[in-house]
């Protein structure tokens, strides 16, 4: 058993490992970015879902660590780029990379990030002493999670624009941007375990679940949330007109009339509180707001169900402990 195999010592081992990272001191400018971001924080579930993975299914979480750090690096080299895109001021409370510097060294060093990551991944060669079936298939399955969220990226982005986005393809939007990588950070801690294609299988699930129900999550916590807590100003995504599933929803319920309105508050460059207001009393008025809590609840129940496959040990009670904590949150 592992000497991390007490599961609250998860983040502390993550945030050693990051901080001990051999990134390159020249030049400056490439990788100072890189320990920046690396360093201003965020929750790391990603990472902790690989370790957790691997204890799950019984193998020794240390070795693991790698590909958790290759997962978190792919992680913040999609945000870097993602904050470029949405001109975002501020992550995790921060200056974002490329307004503390500029869009050159930020997409630069979002870059370099990436390559460091596949850096990572070549822990598990065969020189290394790992069974050679485990470096491509850690390699799959992170250049196709790498693929699969620039997929989703690209439709949130043609969505914007979009005036016939279905529930269905919304979901399928952020399955790809935002619950294809928790998959697969979950498959691979089981391939560093060795475990089996079927245990393997059931981990994808309890990812994928969880990481649809984050982002629907995410969408309520932005109409309803506390602006404190959850660190944006409330109903910022109807400000910004973006398609959610509480929009999607409160389209497709609403009669012609309120139809046309929502549409046309989601289109205006600049709205109003007192339309952004408006929107998020469709939402209550329209049974959108239970009906969304309803359906992070339920992914989250579909996530749990998978995890019974498995034998309790500490791990299993890490990840239910952390799918709880996640149906609780407020940020």
């Amino acid at each position: 058993m592992s000497t991390y195999s007490n599961p609250t010592k998860f983040l502390s081992l993550i945030e050693d490992a990051l901080h001990r990272l051999p990134v390159p001191e020249k030049p400056h400018s490439l990788y100072e970015p890189i320990r920046y971001t690396l360093n201003i924080g965020g929750k790391r579930l990603r990472p902790q879902l690989v370790l957790m993975g691997a204890g799950l299914t019984g193998g020794d979480v240390q070795k693991a660590l790698p590909a958790a750090l290759a997962v978190e690096m792919l992680h913040n080299f999609t945000l870097i780029h993602d904050d470029i895109m949405d001109d975002a001021d501020s992550r995790r409370g921060q200056p974002t990379v490329h307004t503390k510097w500029n869009n050159t060294t930020a997409i630069l060093s979002g870059d370099a990030l990436f390559t460091l990551a596949y850096q990572q991944l070549e822990t598990y060669s065969g020189e290394n002493g790992f069974p050679v079936e485990v470096l491509p298939q850690l390699l799959q399955l992170f250049t196709k999670a790498t693929q699969i969220v620039c997929e989703g990226q690209a439709l949130d982005v043609e969505f914007e624009t979009s005036l016939s986005v279905s529930l269905d393809d919304y979901l399928y939007m952020i399955g790809c941007k935002t619950a294809a990588l928790l998959e697969a950070s979950l498959k691979m801690g089981g391939v560093v375990a060795g475990a089996s294609d079927e245990a393997i299988e059931q981990l994808g699930i309890i990812g994928k679940e969880a990481g649809l129900a984050f982002q629907i999550q995410d969408d309520l916590l932005d109409a309803i949330g506390d602006p404190d807590k959850f660190g944006k100003r409330q109903g910022g995504d109807i400000y910004e007109g973006k398609k959610t599933f509480l929009t999607i929803l409160a389209m497709d319920r609403a009669d012609t009339e309120d139809r046309q309105k929502i549409v046309s508050i989601l289109q205006k460059s600049s709205c109003t509180e007192t339309e952004v207001a408006y929107v998020i009393g469709m939402f209550d008025k329209l049974g959108v707001i239970s009906d969304t809590q309803l359906a992070i609840k339920n992914r989250y129940i579909t996530s749990l169900r998978a995890l019974e496959h498995f034998k309790d040990n500490p791990y299993k009670f890490a990840i239910k402990g952390l799918l709880d904590k996640l149906t609780a949150r407020e940020f």
